[in-house]
C-alpha cells in the first residue's frame, strides 16, 4: 500500500475532525422530576423537543411531598435537570434545603408579583388553584339542606358525617385545606378541629380516596356529600362527563377564608448536567402554549396573565375572592408542629 506524504496525511486527518465537529448531533436529555398528578399535551412537549433537539423524560416521582424528599436526599447527585411541583406549603423546605439554583426567567415579566414567593428566584411559580370544599348539588337539593356558608356550620349537627377531608400529614390538599381553618381561627384552630371530629368528619389519607371512593356525587354511591377538592373540580366534572352536561354536579364553597390557594412552582436543581436546556424548559412552562394547555390536563390556573382559559373554566370553575390569609413563612416556621398537633387531636 502506497504510504501517503505527512503533509498530506495531516491535511486528511483535519479534514475528518472537522467533518465529524460539523456532523449533527443527537438530541440531548433533559429530565424533569414531578409529582404524580404532572400532565400536558404531547404535542405542546414535542413542540418544545423539535425547538430545542432534546428529548424531554418525564420523572414521576409520588406527590409533593415525596418529590421533594427525593430531591433532597439526592441533592449531591440530582435526579433529574429541573423540578416541578413543590407548592407553597412546602416551599420554604425546599429553599433551606438549597435545592436549587437562582434563575429569573424574563418570563417573569407576565406573571403577576403577588405569585412570585421566593425573592431570590430559586422557584418559579407556575400554576396556581384553590383548595375549597366540593358539594354534591343534588344531595343538598334532595335532602331540603341548606349550603354550609362558614367553617362554623361545617360543625353544625345538621352536617354530621357529611365531611370528608384529607389528612394533612399524606395528602397536599388535606395539608391546604387544615392551613385554611389555622389562618381562620388562629390558636383555636385544633379547638374547631375537636368540633368536627365530634361531628362525624371523616378522615382519609389521599384526594384519590376521598373524592372517588367517598365523594357522593364522583362515585354516585359515596356516603359524603361534601369532600375537600379544588374549585376547578367542577369544570373537570363538565370536562369529563360521559354525556354533555350544560351544569355542574357540584359547586365549591368559596366563602371568605374558606379556602386555600395553592401555587406550584418550578426549580432548576443544582448540579445537574444542561443548565441553558433548564433555563429553556423554565421559560417555555412560564410561556403562553405551556400555561395554556395545563388547565385541562391539571385543572390548575396559570399564572401568566396573557394565557387564556378554557370556556369549560369561565362557566363551570370558580375562584375564591378572598383565600385563608397565611404567608409561607409562617406555614415554614409551624407546618410540622401543626401537623404534629392535629393528628394527636384527630387520632
Amino acid at each position: 500500500m502506497t504510504k501517503l506524504p505527512s503533509a498530506f496525511r495531516f491535511l486528511f486527518i483535519a479534514f475528518c475532525l472537522l467533518l465529524s465537529a460539523c456532523a449533527p448531533k443527537g438530541p440531548a436529555t433533559l429530565t424533569v422530576m414531578t409529582h404524580d398528578s404532572f400532565a400536558i399535551s404531547e404535542d405542546v412537549v414535542t413542540a418544545f423537543e423539535q425547538e430545542n433537539n432534546v428529548d424531554v423524560v418525564f420523572l414521576a416521582s409520588g406527590d409533593a411531598g415525596t418529590m421533594l424528599n427525593k430531591a433532597i436526599l439526592a441533592k449531591d447527585a440530582p435526579l433529574a435537570d429541573v423540578m416541578f411541583g413543590v407548592d407553597n406549603t412546602f416551599l420554604s423546605r425546599a429553599l433551606e434545603a438549597d435545592i436549587f439554583d437562582a434563575y429569573q426567567s424574563p418570563a417573569l415579566s407576565d406573571v403577576p408579583v403577588e405569585f412570585v414567593l421566593d425573592a431570590s428566584f430559586r422557584a418559579l411559580p407556575v400554576d396556581y388553584g384553590d383548595v375549597c370544599i366540593n358539594y354534591d348539588k343534588k344531595y343538598f337539593s334532595e335532602n331540603s339542606l341548606a349550603v354550609p356558608s362558614s367553617f362554623e356550620d361545617l360543625a353544625k349537627p345538621e352536617y354530621n358525617g357529611l365531611l370528608v377531608v384529607e389528612n394533612p400529614a399524606t395528602s397536599s390538599p388535606g395539608l391546604a385545606f387544615m392551613l385554611a381553618t389555622r389562618a381562620y381561627f388562629g390558636d383555636d384552630f385544633l379547638d374547631y378541629w375537636q368540633s368536627l371530629k365530634d361531628n362525624g368528619v371523616v378522615v382519609v389519607d389521599s384526594w384519590e380516596t376521598a373524592y372517588y371512593t367517598n365523594f357522593s356525587a364522583s362515585s354516585g354511591q359515596g356516603p359524603q356529600p361534601m369532600v375537600v377538592s379544588y374549585a376547578s373540580s367542577p369544570a373537570a366534572e363538565v370536562f369529563f362527563a360521559s354525556e354533555p352536561l350544560t351544569e355542574s354536579p357540584t359547586a365549591s364553597i368559596v366563602a371568605s377564608g374558606m379556602c386555600f390557594r395553592q401555587i406550584e412552582f418550578v426549580g432548576i436543581l443544582k448540579n445537574g448536567q444542561n443548565r441553558d436546556l433548564a433555563e429553556k424548559f423554565v421559560d417555555f412552562m412560564l410561556g403562553k402554549q405551556f400555561q395554556e394547555d395545563m388547565p385541562l390536563n391539571m385543572f390548575v390556573y396559570p399564572v401568566n396573565q396573557s394565557a387564556q382559559l378554557p370556556e369549560v373554566f369561565n362557566q363551570h370553575a370558580q375562584v375564591a375572592e378572598q383565600p385563608a390569609g397565611i404567608s409561607y413563612n409562617e406555614i415554614a416556621s409551624n407546618r410540622d408542629k401543626w401537623i404534629e398537633a392535629w393528628t394527636e387531636v384527630m387520632k
